[in-house]
């Protein structure tokens, strides 16, 4: 199979499926919640009257985005009180749902605008691979769950739709160069948009120190319902194929590398970085897995909003393709059958990096 054959990554699923269905990323954002208010505290801030601007690097739909966000303003209000202008900028891929997005920060009871009508909210639709905002602009950033999507497949995978879950080392080689460059290039983006004294602080998929990705489980309930989805003949071997998800957890090193040396890399240097072991919500919820079904539909419907887009434009015809309904609905169902008959908790490794612009 050709470079030229493999897919890359496509937006959360539509019409606020991914809100509705993104629980596991919930859990992952609270741990981080101190560490965002303890740079909120520290931020310098641009003179009055100039707006205070937060801007958060992969959005999708903006229901993980609340709590944090809200956090954050809460905290800088105290400093600013309630006058001043806060800017929130929103940023993702072009294709990203961005009605639900904004239907959710006019009617979520959580929305960070509730009570506060100096709160000004705005998108971009561009990669934030690349530099989005001004130079020197942004105050406060913040990116959760997103930074694990690299910017294109590398290469194809021949055994598996997960990296770190292959046994090709071409392929494991091809994916951990991309990642590096990818951070490197958000890194530099996110170092000439801050102005100085601003701080980044970024949620992301890790590995912890012995490489280890962690949702074995669900990564084998997708990679086998894929087959099952084949044998069904829906879809075809080739279809299967052309499936990659392009996400890479990095380990601790990894997300050091680019400050070796003089400790700082694009003007910002490194305040705090931690890998830890989030909770499987899923897991918790449905009492260990003892509920079963749930705990197979929940990981299913999750996987569904987060992934199967990417895996759906993997059909001869893309996104386009007349079968990708069916195949989604075929997927979610073969998975949350194979996840049903052997509920497994997940290790969930996170990494969370602070970091601020020098002078």
């Amino acid at each position: 199979m050709t470079l030229n054959a493999v897919v890359s990554a496509q937006v959360m699923e539509g019409r606020g499926a991914y809100n509705r269905n993104s629980r596991v990323q919930a859990a992952g954002v609270v741990p981080v919640l101190p560490l965002l208010a303890e740079a909120s505290r520290r931020v310098a801030l641009a003179e009055v009257p100039a707006p205070v601007v937060i801007a958060d690097y992969g959005c999708s739909q903006g229901h993980n985005s609340l709590l944090p966000l809200r956090t954050a303003i809460g905290v800088l209000r105290e400093r600013i009180g309630r006058d001043r202008a806060v800017s929130v900028v929103h940023t993702d891929l072009p294709e990203n749902d961005y009605t639900a997005l904004f239907r959710t920060l006019a009617e979520d009871p959580e929305s960070y605008l509730r009570d506060d009508r100096r709160v000004f909210p705005s998108a971009i639709g561009r990669s934030f691979y690349q530099a989005l905002l001004p130079p020197g602009s942004v105050t406060l950033g913040w990116s959760s769950w997103s930074v694990q999507w690299l910017s294109r497949v590398p290469a194809p995978i021949p055994d598996q739709v997960q990296v770190a879950f292959s046994d090709d080392v071409a392929a494991r080689r091809a994916f951990a160069e991309q990642a590096a460059a990818d951070w490197r290039a958000f890194l530099l983006a996110r170092g000439e948009e801050l102005r100085t004294g601003g701080r980044l602080v970024v949620l992301t998929m890790a590995s912890d120190d012995a490489g280890g990705f962690g949702y074995r489980s669900v990564v084998r309930a997708i990679q086998d319902g894929l087959l099952d989805v084949a044998a069904s003949g829906l879809i075809s071997v080739a279809d299967v194929r052309r499936m990659v998800i392009p996400t890479y957890g990095r380990t601790r090193a990894e997300f050091l590398a680019p400050f070796e040396g003089v400790g700082r890399f694009a003007g910002l240097s490194v305040e705090s970085v931690e890998v830890f072991a989030a909770e499987d919500r899923i897991w918790k919820e449905t009492g260990a897995g003892e509920d079963a079904t749930a705990f197979g539909s929940r990981w299913a419907a999750f996987s569904r909003a987060s992934v199967f887009p990417t895996l759906a434009a993997g059909l001869d015809g893309g996104m386009g393709d007349p079968r990708a309904a069916a195949f989604m609905d075929a997927l979610e169902g073969a998975m949350a059958r194979r996840l049903a008959a052997a509920p497994e908790e997940s290790l969930l490794p996170l990494g969370i990096l602070v970091m601020v612009k020098g002078g």
